[in-house]
């Protein structure tokens, strides 16, 4: 495939047997998370703005809880969706989640960072794409917004729960899969198993990138040391700029080697 597209546009199959049962796993990641809690409170501490942070299809704020502790713990605003399960269709939600983050932004009188764990980053970059004013960055996690995003596991379950297909709006789909107006970041992992990986492939830039993190799963990679790490980091960032993620931290072994950014700026940090 050519790393400077988000995907290819041919037909991508959901991922393999093995890999969705591979996702019971996620518990262990869950659980390293904890053990590894001393090592990840050294990550980079925020300066208190505010992240607001989606959960993904049939999951609630409770998925999103021990991220929003973390981040909690290292000095930024958290907060959470307090939509109930998300269930899906994202047109029925446009308006609520503009809301949301208008209210987020009126209140604290600060840009909000975006972090989307799977549907959750779909809304995200969807937010950025409509108040591309009020958004600090965007994090995405296994999220399924590039070329053929029906290459989930998930796809009929989510056609008969929301009562829309993944066709549909295919303008807004192909807007959300393209370049967004802010910081972006996507964290992924080539072992998910409900999402097929290159579907959460964006372009890189100057202001976007891809990080993954090997032999995560879709489920844990909302609690994944790894993942959580490369979360806070990207947070970190000071607003209106925008460096590529330094892999030689605590958790390099775990991260995929970086992709070539469509970037004649070199390493210096670029401004956005």
């Amino acid at each position: 495939m050519n790393q400077s597209e988000p995907a290819a546009t041919r037909r991508l199959r959901p991922p393999g047997l093995i890999l969705l049962l591979a996702e019971a796993r996620s518990i262990l990641e869950f659980n390293a998370s904890l053990l590894l809690s001393p090592l990840l409170m050294r990550a980079p501490k925020g300066d208190g703005h505010p992240v607001l942070a989606l959960p993904g299809f049939l999951a609630s704020d409770l998925s999103m809880a021990p991220m929003r502790r973390y981040l909690k713990q290292l000095g930024y605003d958290a907060y959470a969706w307090n939509m109930g399960r998300n269930f899906g269709d994202i047109t029925s939600r446009r308006n609520a989640l503009k809301k949301l983050l208008t209210d987020i932004h009126e209140a604290t009188g600060r840009k909000v960072s975006i972090v989307g764990w799977s549907l959750g980053g779909v809304y995200a970059r969807d937010l950025a794409l409509q108040l591309p004013d009020m958004v600090r960055s965007v994090i995405t996690l296994g999220s399924p917004f590039a070329g053929d995003v029906r290459a989930t596991n998930a796809t009929r379950l989510y056609e008969a729960l929301s009562g829309e297909t993944v066709e549909d709006n295919s303008e807004l789909t192909k807007a959300i899969g393209g370049d967004l107006p802010v910081p972006t970041t996507s964290i992924y992992s080539r072992t998910d198993g409900i999402v097929n990986w290159q579907t959460s492939l964006l372009r890189p830039s100057d202001t976007a990138e891809n990080i993954e993190v090997r032999l995560a799963s879709h489920i844990g990679l909302g609690v994944n040391a790894a993942a959580l790490w490369a979360v806070a980091d990207r947070l970190a960032q000071a607003e209106g700029e925008f460096k590529q993620f330094d892999r030689s931290g605590p958790f390099a072994i775990a991260y995929g080697p970086p992709e070539n950014a469509q970037s004649d700026r070199g390493p210096e940090q670029a401004r956005v």
